[in-house]
């Protein structure tokens, strides 16, 4: 069955059921933002009774994925006494004992299904980079958690707050960071990464859910920002907007990242659907290849490969699209128990 090139992960439990990371996954999506998981012995089957628990740890209310780096497990959440807080953890991989936390005040009042945090931490260069559902931007040290810089994005650049709370992964491009800080003329924001300065600010949307996502076409250096607006394309290393194609989204809920592939850049929300772009060589002047509600997804960012995105539908299950024309290809193929929302985190393995 095609279900079998897919590892869905359902996070109903914070636990490890390995003894050695076989790679890190330091940020959303794993390695280079590529949904690639190098492990290639996982079982094809389960136990009745699932698979074997090494350890488990209670950590507060949240959404967000963790990142594993070494022998370090990093995840955030929330805690609501003795005082309101979001943290940062870091866990031992092997027993899932504490290595270190930092926490800071937050007021999730405003906040619809305000259970924590939405976000994954991103772990590059033994400094973790945090943006919490408040816009609370942080680099920590890896190793001991000690603040090296932060930002309040509410207090600073009179940031807005989305229905459900910022959700957006920080996303490291070179020696910036780059975060949709949903900001007054800065929805994106590139800081240096080292140092927490202000590199530039860019787009007047208001902020969505989804990550920017940083492409090369040709010479030119990209960052695709999906908003709930547009979907934009803005110059990597000055902020500059190159350009906007609109696509409204209903609730604001632009979520899943954009994924480009075989010059194809491809966004899908839940209510109005899909669109498929084209980019010239210069990676301007976007041409809507299709649109359209054939395909409507949530959550789920959809994996690519050999002209084909593989999406969980909110409908029709796992589908396979053809990229250029839109051609459902097969679908039907059921991995989410929830028939009203679908959603579960799409992985390619090491053996495809």
């Amino acid at each position: 069955m095609l279900c079998r090139a897919f590892v869905c992960f359902l996070a109903c439990a914070f636990c490890v059921a390995a003894a050695e990371p076989d790679a890190d996954w330091p940020q959303w999506h794993g390695p280079n933002r590529a949904s690639v998981w190098s492990n290639s012995k996982l079982p094809t089957t389960f136990p009745e009774a699932g698979p074997p628990v090494r350890w488990r740890r209670p950590i507060g209310g949240g959404y967000g994925g963790i990142a594993v780096v070494g022998k370090r497990v990093y995840v955030m959440d929330r805690q609501t006494k003795p005082a309101e807080v979001e943290r940062v953890l870091c866990l031992d991989f092997d027993t899932g004992k504490p290595i270190w936390v930092h926490q800071y005040p937050v007021n999730y009042k405003g906040v619809d299904y305000g259970n924590g945090p939405r976000s994954t931490p991103t772990v590059h260069d033994s400094k973790v980079y945090t943006f919490g559902a408040k816009a609370n931007l942080f680099c920590l040290d890896a190793i001991t958690g000690k603040v090296i810089w932060q930002h309040d994005g509410v207090a600073e650049f009179k940031s807005k707050i989305p229905m459900w709370g910022h959700a957006c992964s920080p996303l490291i491009d070179g020696e910036k960071v780059l975060v949709q800080m949903g900001g007054e003329d800065a929805c994106l924001m590139a800081f240096d990464r080292t140092t927490g300065k202000v590199l530039w600010r860019s787009l007047t949307d208001e902020p969505g859910y989804s990550s920017p996502v940083r492409i090369d076409v040709g010479k030119q250096k990209l960052v695709v920002m999906w908003t709930p607006e547009h979907v934009h394309g803005v110059d990597a290393e000055t902020g500059e907007r190159l350009w906007s194609v609109p696509h409204k989204v209903t609730y604001g809920v632009s979520i899943v990242d954009p994924v480009w592939h075989d010059g194809v850049l491809f966004v899908s929300e839940y209510w109005n659907g899909s669109i498929a772009l084209q980019l010239d060589e210069r990676a301007r002047n976007p041409k809507v290849l299709w649109d359209g509600k054939r395909l409507r997804m949530l959550m789920a960012t959809a994996l690519v490969r050999d002209g084909h995105a593989y999406c969980l539908d909110r409908e029709n299950g796992l589908v396979c699209v053809e990229l250029r024309t839109g051609k459902i290809k097969w679908d039907g193929c059921r991995i989410s128990y929830d028939k009203r929302n679908p959603h579960a985190p799409l992985t390619w393995t090491a053996d495809g």
